[in-house]
């Protein structure tokens, strides 16, 4: 993270975490938004810790790649965040971050949240930090919403305090252009921390169809962004070619003419790491 702006593209399942690998990413993300829709609910904290620790569990083991991963609210209140750090941390998450909103929650692109008292969130945040603790390097990031809320200058000065009771790395949802995120970046440049730019580090979330312009991974770069992700793009990818699917087999009653744009069987077999007729193994990681 020192040396670059690292991209992680958000996995929804395992085989999806184990194509982000072989195809050469360096780190993967598991999204609150993505999990909730694939398990047909909206994203606004329906689902358990379990299921979450569930999904990191398979992500982490079939990738090998270190993965964030979101924990919305903490699932519960200050004490509950303990034990979200725990199971994450025990599921083979290199870290997660948790939100300033109240529950339930709303996708940060929408309007209508609300925020909780930033007091509140620094208690979240301190236990969250001494459960880490006992896990070497797990991340600890913070995410305001207060962006969309109260205005940018509000979400930096909610993030400076984030940082100051020791959150490693700030998420500021929802920034609406490419100057508010390189005015952020300059605030919390400001503060001691551990990056090498100073302050905490800072991930940016380039989601499509939200507040957020499409900006390149080398310009967050260049701001002073330390990760990007990529929370939601395969998922929308792959059900655009689902939903296109299920029209042509509709109407064609044969999935022939679907068939180039299809991952072959060798191609799946290759990607799991498995030859039929001979034992597989549980692999590390594809090699990339």
């Amino acid at each position: 993270m020192n040396a670059q702006c690292v991209a992680a593209p958000g996995a929804f399942n395992a085989l999806a975490a184990r194509a982000i690998a072989k195809a050469g990413f360096y780190a993967c993300y598991v999204s609150g938004a993505a999990t909730s829709v694939c398990a047909g609910v909206p994203d606004v904290g329906l689902l358990t810790l379990e299921h979450f620790a569930r999904l990191i569990r398979e992500v982490a083991d079939a990738s090998g790649l270190p993965v964030l991963a979101d924990a919305d609210t903490g699932f519960g209140e200050a004490e509950s965040v303990r034990r979200t750090v725990v199971e994450y941390a025990r599921a083979g998450a290199a870290g997660l971050h948790l939100e300033d909103q109240k529950f339930p929650k709303r996708c940060g692109h929408l309007d209508g949240k609300e925020l909780i008292p930033t007091d509140h969130m620094i208690e979240k945040i301190q236990w969250a930090v001494r459960a880490a603790s006992a896990f070497e390097g797990f991340v600890v990031c913070a995410r305001t919403d207060a962006r969309g809320v109260d205005g940018l200058d509000a979400a930096a000065d909610r993030a400076a305090a984030y940082a100051l009771a020791g959150a490693d790395m700030i998420f500021p949802e929802g920034l609406a252009t490419e100057a508010e995120f390189a005015a952020f970046a300059a605030r919390m440049q400001s503060l001691r921390g551990p990056s090498p730019r100073g302050g905490p580090y800072l991930l940016a979330n380039m989601t499509e169809f939200g507040k957020t312009p499409m900006i390149p991974l080398a310009r967050f770069a260049a701001m002073g962004y330390s990760i990007v992700i990529y929370p939601v793009t395969l998922l929308r990818v792959a059900m655009g070619a689902v939903t296109r699917a299920l029209s042509t087999l509709r109407d064609e009653g044969s999935a022939a003419s679907l068939l180039d744009a299809m991952q072959s069987r060798k191609d799946l077999y290759d990607l799991v790491g498995y030859t039929p007729g001979t034992p597989w193994e549980w692999p590390q990681g594809p090699d990339v």
